[in-house]
Formats: C-alpha cells, structure tokens, sequence
C-alpha cells in the first residue's frame, strides 16, 4: 500500500511537498477570507481565483516543453522559491497595514499573480517528476499517495489556518505559507539521482540537442552575430514540440476524452471551493473558523478518497471509476448548494471533497499510464491546462453570478451542468468507460 515508500527520493519529495502543500492550505483560507473583508463581494473572490489561475494559459504548454527537456528537479526549485517569496511579501504587507482598504485588492491580485505564474511553469514538471522517482512500476502508488499527501495537506491546512488566525491574524497564515516552501526546496536539494540526466532521466536526443547542442551553437553564432537567429531556432523548436504533444493527444481517443471531463469538470465543478467564503459567512452565519470547518471537511474528504486509492492500488476499470466519481461529484456540489444548513451541507461538502480526489487522482493515474515517456510531459501539461484553463473563467463566471443570483442557485446550476456533461462524455468515449 506505502511501497512507493521504499524510494528515498520519493520519501523526500513527499514530506517536503506536504509541509508546502499544508502552507498553501492555510493561506487559501486566509486569502480568501482577506479579500471577502476588503472587498465585501463574491465577484472579487471569482477575480483573486482568476488571477492564481490565469497564468497557466500562457504558461503552462510551455513549462510542460520545458519539462521534457530541462532539469525537472532545479526548475521545481527555482519555481518555489518565487512562489514562497511572494507568500512572504504578502504577510509583510499585511502586518504593516498596507493591505487594509478595498482599493488596496490589486496588491493581493498582483502578488497572487506571481504565484500563479511560478506554479503554471513548475505544474508539468511537478506532475511528471514521479516517474523519476519511483520509476514506471510504482507509478500509480507513487501518485496516489501524493494526492494523498495533498489531501491530508488539505484536510489540515484550514484547521491550523483557523488557529493561526485567532493567534497571529491573516498575516501568520502567509508568513507560515511562505516558510513552508522551505520544506520542498530543501528536499529537493536532497534528492540524489543516478547519473547525468533531465530529473533522474537519460536525455533524449532531442533533449540532449536542446542542451549541448544547440548551447554551443549559440555560443559558436554569438561570436558572427548570430544570437537572434539561435532564439529563433529555440522559438520554432519549441512550437514544433507543442504541436507534436498536441497531434499525440489527438490521435488518441481516451486520452482526449479525459481531458475533456477534466476541463468540464474543473470549469463548472471548481467554483464550489471558490464560494465556501460565501457560505461561510451569508448563507451559514459563520466566520473564519467556520470557513476552516468548511474546508478542512471537504479535505477530510478527499483525503479519504486519497487514501482509498492508495489502497486500491493498480485497480482495472480506472475509466469508468473516473466517470462515475466525476458524475457523484456533480451531484453532491448540487445537493450541498440547495441543503437547508450544515447539518445536511457538511456530509455532502465531505462527499463532494471525495468524488472530486477520486476523478482527479484517478484520472491522472490512468493518463499517466496511457502516455509515453517521452511525452508525459507535454500530456501532463495539457492535464493541467484543463483546470488551469478552465478555472479562472469558472470562478469569475460563477462569482459574478453568485452577486447576482445569490450562491445557491449559482452552485446547483453548477452541480447540475457536470453531471450532464460527465454522462455526454461517457456517451461519447465508449473506450474511456471501458478502460
């Protein structure tokens, strides 16, 4: 159940990401609480996600190039780093009280927007460093227990928010964030592979082209003037790889049909979380510890669901166990909008915490294991570009609508839609249900 364990770079990378991931929890609760305060409107909570989010439109096709062809272990380094400096900017911020007005939310959003630009350029890397780690044999433990990690993360990020807060304010949230980074830039840093490679891999020839060859081409042009002409070349290579990562994805029928739940699923099924503010505090009466609750209940469960494929293992019928959690998720976020109060809502939140980890972990498992290596970089990054595509255009779609129409109605509509669109899906891709 825990063999992916046995790999003492996998051990490093996974407690190191959990103490990260548990920061990021914390300041999720904390931001969102900060920008509901300062700006009294669920369509600004839609913009703050938006602008975590938007980045990896532009990004991340090219970070999952980039993972397939750089050092996976130093571009995570490099990539958290940022992520943790931004974290702490914010607590400084706020502490000072230079955050404590509405017109000062472009502050949150700005600083949001590095972070999501450093986290769009590490996702593909991040995803597809596993394999490096465990190897293919332990793959799916491997990624079933760090959506596990992620989810136990999840599940005690918004609790230790909760205190934090009532000890240190919002502000000891991102600074406790911002140090958690430490924790993954200091596994990495340990983590020791065999032999010169891209992330624990011998490079490919394209790869080692990318960079010997095409280095001392450079350097050879640098001295005639030829620079331009090498990032030219640089340029075209890297279209000339995206295209190719995109003609492998269309020829592959499961494949695709995955990412198309996924992106359905993310853009109508995401907002939930994105609103819990809302809940919390207009249709629940609650405040910061009741959002923590709130959260910490759906971690709680996706960590079961985590944690149920971690003991499933290698399952068969991945497909269709993706379709049908994606379907349940659907009409749990359905059931929990319309539910008379949290006696009702927090099963049903726990409930949707659990289809959602199980379609997501599930999914990304069976992707894994239908791609190449020498793609999974590439496909990964289109994996996530599915959510972080969609994302940011839910949340600001379902914001401006819960202004509206009132969070309600705006996450039934939402509930309703996946599952409709999950049950096309699975009309559509006979193969993907089959699998």
């Amino acid at each position: 159940m825990f063999r992916a364990l046995a790999h003492r770079n996998y051990r490093l990378f996974w407690a190191g990401a959990f103490l990260s991931n548990a920061g990021t929890w914390m300041q999720s609760v904390a931001q969102a609480w900060l920008v509901l305060h300062l700006t009294d409107s669920a369509f600004w909570l839609g913009v703050d996600t938006f602008a975590g989010t938007a980045p990896g439109l532009l990004l991340t096709l090219p970070g999952g190039v980039i993972a397939d062809k750089v050092d996976r272990k130093r571009l995570l380094i490099f990539t958290q780093a940022g992520a943790g400096l931004s974290s702490l900017v914010l607590a400084g911020l706020v502490w000072a009280g230079v955050v404590e007005g509405p017109s000062d939310v472009w502050i949150v959003l700005l600083l949001t927007l590095l972070t999501g630009s450093c986290w769009s350029i590490a996702g593909p890397a991040y995803q597809a460093i596993n394999v490096d780690l465990v190897g293919r044999e332990d793959l799916a433990n491997a990624i079933a227990l760090n959506s596990a990690q992620f989810q136990l993360a999840r599940a005690i990020g918004p609790l230790l928010a909760g205190v934090t807060i009532s000890l240190l304010g919002l502000a000891g949230c991102f600074l406790a964030n911002g140090l958690s980074y430490i924790a993954i830039v200091f596994a990495l840093r340990l983590v020791r592979f065999e032999g010169a490679g891209l992330g624990g891999r011998a490079p490919s020839d394209g790869a080692a082209k990318g960079t010997t060859e095409s280095t001392t081409e450079g350097a050879a042009r640098g001295t005639t003037g030829g620079a331009a002409g090498g990032v030219t070349a640089g340029r075209r290579a890297m279209w000339r790889d995206l295209l190719e990562g995109l003609r492998y994805v269309k020829g592959r029928p499961r494949v695709r049909g995955l990412m198309l739940c996924s992106a359905f699923v993310c853009f109508f099924g995401t907002p939930y979380l994105m609103l819990a503010p809302v809940f919390a505090r207009d249709v629940y009466g609650w405040g910061e510890t009741g959002l923590s609750l709130m959260l910490g209940t759906a971690g709680a469960g996706a960590l079961c669901g985590a944690l149920m494929l971690v003991y499933l293992g290698d399952f068969a019928r991945k497909g269709r166990f993706v379709l049908t959690s994606a379907l349940v998720g659907g009409a749990c976020i359905a059931g929990f909008a319309v539910a008379r109060g949290p006696a009702a809502g927090l099963p049903l939140l726990f409930a949707t915490g659990f289809s959602m980890v199980c379609f997501f972990a599930g999914g990304n498992t069976l992707l894994q294991q239908l791609v190449t290596d020498a793609m999974r970089g590439r496909v990964m990054s289109m994996w996530l570009l599915t959510f972080i595509g969609t994302t940011p255009f839910g949340s600001f779609l379902a914001g401006w609508a819960a202004a509206r129409y009132g969070p309600r109605r705006t996450l039934a509509a939402c509930g309703l839609v996946v599952a409709l669109l999950v049950l096309w899906v699975a009309a559509r891709y006979p193969r993907l249900r089959e699998t």
